[in-house]
This record gives C-alpha cells, structure tokens and sequence, in this order.
C-alpha cells in the first residue's frame, strides 16, 4: 500500500523480525515474519473488509478464529481467516468476496 494509506494499527514493537511482502487487492503491501494476515492487513490499510449486508467496513472482532468477521480470500485459492492465518511471502489476498466464489 502507499505511505499515504494509514493503516489501522501501528507497530509499536517486535520491529526487528524480517521483513514479508505480499499483495492486497492487487496493491503491494509490507508486513513482518510471525505476522497474522489480520496485523499485516490493519497495519498497512484501515479496514480488513467490507460487511456482506450493509456498508460498513469490517476491521476483525474477536481476534481468535471464533466469530466468521475475518474472512478473506487467496486470490487463486481457499478463503483464509485473517486472525489466524500467517502472512507469507508473496501471497496474494483479496478483501471481497470473488466472483468465483460459491
């Protein structure tokens, strides 16, 4: 994402850990190894998702794979949770829900 793009959260330790890049809705992004897909999305934009059933952004809730709020997308593959999910390298992750998908 640009430095314009403020993301939701901020680093404020564990800076040292290497660095992971990968890409969200087509855009380039930056996150740390260990990161969860959900830290590594807030930390470069500021929301996680758009609600299915009204115009509210998503940004995850509680935080542990129990609430079906962190739903994301691989953009060739499976829908991931975001708040349990690592990032990897060169991932490719799409907030809203393909076309393809059932």
């Amino acid at each position: 994402m640009t430095a314009a793009t403020p993301g939701r959260i901020r680093r404020l330790a564990e800076t040292g850990r290497p660095p992971v890049r990968f890409v969200i809705d087509g855009e380039p992004a930056e996150a740390l190894a260990g990161d969860t897909l959900l830290t590594a999305i807030l930390a470069n934009t500021s929301t996680l998702r758009a609600a299915e059933f009204g115009p509210e952004s998503r940004a995850g809730f509680c935080l542990m794979g129990a609430c079906q709020d962190c739903w994301v997308w691989q953009k060739d593959g499976p829908r991931l949770r975001a708040c349990s999910t690592l990032v990897s390298e060169g991932i490719h992750i799409l907030t809203q829900t393909p076309e393809s998908w059932p």
